[in-house]
């Protein structure tokens, strides 16, 4: 076989080489791309996450909630509709109305003492509640924050 032969044949294998290169690196930087948007994705979840945490926190530190806390919280976790299934939005919104509640029974005052025993009564009930979310608060998370 003479150069010119080899020259030839390699001049023909240099295009599939070259096609085949080129498919690599791009499957290799849309492999990266993914990634990337998989990891900006677990960020943003696990920003409403912690949001959730804090709320959460705040209530049984304080017994009781600020109306700033919680529009806070609606604001800090209000793309939670578009990241995440329908169970994530509506136990937001549980947190954010038991909130509320909590809020109007530590503010009711009245002189009348069977009022006041009700009012702690439903306080004390929103207060057990938000005692017991923070387990299931990681459960519900837990499908959506897993990295692998």
């Amino acid at each position: 076989m003479c150069i010119e032969q080899i020259i030839e044949i390699s001049k023909g294998l240099l295009t599939p080489v070259i096609a085949i290169i080129t498919t690599y690196i791009a499957w290799q930087q849309w492999k990266t791309n993914q990634q990337k948007l998989n990891l900006d994705l677990y960020e943003r979840r696990l920003k409403i996450y912690e949001e959730v945490i804090k709320i959460l926190s705040i209530i049984l530190r304080d017994a009781d909630v600020s109306l700033e806390d919680l529009l806070k919280f609606r604001t800090y976790v209000s793309e939670a509709d578009f990241l995440f299934g329908e169970e994530i939005p509506s136990y937001i919104d549980e947190i954010y109305k038991r909130g509320v509640a909590l809020r109007r029974y530590n503010q009711e005052c009245r002189s009348d003492t069977q009022e006041i025993k009700e009012y702690n009564d439903k306080k004390d009930k929103e207060l057990q509640w938000f005692i017991k979310q923070f387990e299931p608060a990681k459960e519900k998370f837990k499908m959506y924050l897993h990295i692998g």
